[in-house]
Parts: C-alpha cells; structure tokens; sequence
C-alpha cells in the first residue's frame, strides 16, 4: 500500500508540475486586426486559443488607424496590416524584421441591401454609368485610413465623376458602418471589401469591381517589436498559414495565401 501510495504521489506530483508549467507558459496576445477582418476571427481565434492554452485579445481598426496607433509606441503582440503598411512598419522598427506572413487578399466590391434588385458592374462603364444613377453611394472615409474608401476616393476622380459624385457620396468611419447604413435604407449602394459580407447581414454582395479598376489588397501578420509575448505571437502568426485557418479565411470571402 505504501509503495502504491509513494507511485500514486509522484504521478500526482508530475502532473502538477507540467500542468503549472502549462499553466505558466501560457501567454496573453494583444493582437491589433483590421475591421476587415472582423467576420472571420471569431472563428479563428478560439480555436487557436484552445489548442495553444493562450489568450488573445482582439482590437479592431482601420489600417491607417492601427498603423497610427503602432507609430505613437503603443504596444501590442501580433498585428495584421496592409503589405505596404506592414514593410512601412518594419522599416521604422515597429514590426520585427523577419516575421512578416502573407495570410490573405481580398478585393473591392459592391452591395445593395438584402433583396434590392443589383445594379450591372459588370464593365467599367456600367458601373460608372451604375454610380451616376444611384440616389446615394456609401464608402469609407479615406481620412479613417479604410483601403477601400482610399480607393473609391481616387477612383472617382479617375473616372471623372468626383464633381457629379460629391452630393450623394456618404462617408462612414469604417466598413462596418457602411454596410449597416445599407442594411438600414440610409444609402442605396455601398463600396467595401468582397469580404465584408461576413460583417452583417441585411446586405448583398452585387459583386466584385471589374478587374481595370480592382484594387486587392494583400494582408500580413507580424510580430510587433514592443511583444514581451514572442513566442506566443509567432504560434498564432504560423496558425494563420493552417489548413484550419485557411479553410475559415476561404469562406469569409478571403484569398488565403
């Protein structure tokens, strides 16, 4: 019995000490994530949260803001920015040289609310001719930093509609705010990323822009300079790259990498 008991103690014993270690290992993740995103990580990160033992907490932004945040030395572990963003970021030390991750693109598109009948963009010229007819068009404001309000803004001025398009142009913070304004009525057409879909319901995605004016934007994952959680950054980073990963990014309307 005594010899049993002594057995029973040191498993007992073992296993205490690798579950505190488990426990100790186990690392908080601050993980600064464009709003683009924002439909696809609930999916992910709980799953990257109970196979790793590590807690993330997410905090959501337009690129241009998570990217003005980072240049103030605010400190996170993970961030997830545009590709020229994040080379930017690295060149000023903000982003550790080496951990960058090319997860996925995605493209521009339009949406109408859920049942409206969808106006043609399928060439160039209908979907100029489509801007030009709606009572109302809502985007991104570019100031806010969103890349699909940047590139409405520009694109307008290309097809020399901007002076026609000012009145019924609707600037919304984010993509989020644009597609609920849609959803609501407030505006008739809405311009962000194909993904935004997963955002919200109420809406539907008329299409992508025609590829002559399509704008992809490619997203990278890296490791911030101010992590005192490196380890714990670079697992979530490489959880990105996983068939898991990239199955949930696919149906999100995403272009995994």
């Amino acid at each position: 019995m005594l010899r049993h008991s002594i057995i029973a103690a040191a498993i007992s014993g073992v296993f205490f000490i690798a579950n505190g270690s488990s426990v100790a290992s186990a690392a908080e993740i601050r993980f600064f994530c464009p709003i683009a995103m924002k439909g696809v990580m609930p999916d992910l990160v709980p799953q990257f949260e109970r196979s790793s033992g590590h807690k993330v907490t997410i905090e959501y932004g337009t690129v241009g803001a998570l990217v003005d945040r980072l240049l103030k030395d605010e400190s996170a572990d993970v961030t997830i920015v545009s590709g020229p963003r994040h080379e930017d970021l690295q060149k000023q030390g903000k982003i550790v040289a080496g951990s960058r991750l090319d997860i996925a693109t995605v493209g521009v598109g339009v949406f109408v609310r859920a049942g409206a009948p969808k106006p043609n963009i399928g060439s160039v010229d209908a979907f100029k001719r489509t801007l030009l007819t709606a009572k109302s068009v809502s985007y991104g404001d570019p100031a806010g930093g969103g890349v699909s309000g940047i590139h409405m803004t520009g694109l307008v001025e290309r097809l020399g509609i901007a002076a026609d398009m000012k009145t019924k142009t609707k600037l919304f913070p984010n993509s989020q705010a644009v597609l609920e304004a849609v959803a609501k009525g407030d505006a008739e057409m809405g311009i962000g990323l194909t993904s935004d879909t997963a955002l919200m319901s109420g809406v539907d995605l008329v299409g992508a822009l025609p590829a002559e004016i399509q704008n992809l934007t490619l997203y990278a994952a890296g490791i911030l300079a101010s992590s005192k959680q490196a380890d714990a950054a670079k697992a979530l980073i490489n959880f990105f790259s996983s068939p898991a990963a990239q199955a949930v990014l696919k149906a999100k309307g995403f272009e995994p990498r």
